[in-house]
């Protein structure tokens, strides 16, 4: 169902993904934190990765640092070992996302438990504002039975995974961005009215399909993300084949962002003094 409301978002940038590679030599599709979209206040990155060959993935992400922000991480098949230096573990499976606060600092891995088959996920790196950038460590780590599906339109399926949508609240909880994280899936030609916050900044990234999106709309097909302006609700339309979505808000830090490598503080102070901590052993 759309509406004609004036308030409806409309699409102010489309991206295309980016081939690279990252961690151990894992090949990946970034769509935020390159040239072409460098930040959208308060996200930082957005990874694809979706490979059947094991050479494209095997190695994983050795033992790394993080400090200031956030990392996400939302699987659609496969699994992959999480670890830390403070003797924290999980398992993510098909379906299943850990939200980690890095805050302070953390050393960790992620590494496949596979030898093959589908390795398919997406990593999204969320800013912490200032207050929050040295609070503890914390994992949210839930599992794919966890995430509550709605049916909001006939044709729609949403599995809310971070904010509330359809009568559902998603179980990722006490997010300083306050976040919204859905992975939708529409039909060929059916569409959906999705309310946002009108001060969040908001996108939508397209991993099958192609979609249709507000009231004039251009269309975003797989590979492609499509950067949100300001409304009150963005309108979706599948397009002929359907679409599977991730539409990703949140509400913007609006401060100075210096970030280097697995560091994202606010200023080059902070980010020398992280540098320092992590020689010194300190996280």
């Amino acid at each position: 169902m759309t509406s004609d409301n004036v308030n409806g978002r409309q699409v102010v940038k489309i991206v295309n993904g980016h081939a690279t590679s990252d961690g151990a030599g894992v090949h990946l599709t970034r769509l935020l934190g390159t040239s072409e979209l460098s930040y959208l206040d308060p996200f930082l990155l957005l990874d694809e990765i979706r490979s059947d060959d094991p050479n494209d993935y095997i190695a994983g992400f050795p033992d790394h640092p993080h400090r200031g922000f956030e990392t996400v991480t939302y699987m659609l098949a496969g699994r992959m070992r999480h670890a830390d230096n403070k003797g924290n573990s999980g398992l993510l499976g098909p379906g299943s996302v850990q939200w980690m606060t890095a805050g302070r600092g953390i050393v960790h891995s992620e590494l496949p438990e596979q030898e093959n088959g589908l390795m398919w996920g997406f990593q999204l790196w969320v800013n912490l504002p200032a207050s929050k950038k040295l609070t503890e460590p914390r994992y949210q780590d839930i599992s794919a039975q966890e995430i509550p599906e709605v049916v909001p339109e006939p044709g729609v399926r949403a599995r809310v995974v971070a904010g509330e949508f359809g009568g559902a609240t998603g179980p990722v909880q006490g997010i300083s961005t306050d976040p919204i994280f859905l992975d939708l899936m529409l039909e060929a030609a059916k569409s959906v009215l999705i309310p946002l916050p009108t001060k969040y900044n908001a996108f939508v990234y397209v991993y099958e399909g192609s979609i249709q999106l507000g009231l004039k709309p251009p269309r975003a097909k797989r590979n492609q993300l499509a950067v949100l302006g300001p409304g009150s609700h963005i309108d979706l339309s599948g397009g002929s084949t359907g679409a599977r979505i991730i539409l990703v808000a949140g509400r913007p830090c609006n401060e100075p962002v210096a970030r280097y490598g697995p560091f994202v503080m606010n200023t080059e102070e902070e980010i020398r003094q992280a540098f320092a901590d992590y020689q010194a052993g300190c996280f």
